[in-house]
């Protein structure tokens, strides 16, 4: 079953640790939602975002 959620509408205080939770039982996979990137590697990480290789790229400032 997916469920969306739009921003606002959740709080905080249950949903990080319900996130936490399906995470320790294996069923929230952040690994295959996130992709680190080096500053350098900023229009690469635009670029994955645009073409849906990663949901949330994160870019690592200083190592």
């Amino acid at each position: 079953t997916l469920r969306g959620i739009v921003e606002g509408e959740s709080v905080a205080d249950l949903f990080i640790p319900a996130l936490v939770e399906l995470h320790a039982q294996g069923r929230f996979p952040f690994e295959k939602l996130v992709k680190l990137y080096a500053l350098e590697e900023i229009n690469q990480a635009a670029a994955d975002s645009e073409a849906g290789v990663t949901l949330k790229p994160i870019l690592r400032i200083g190592g």
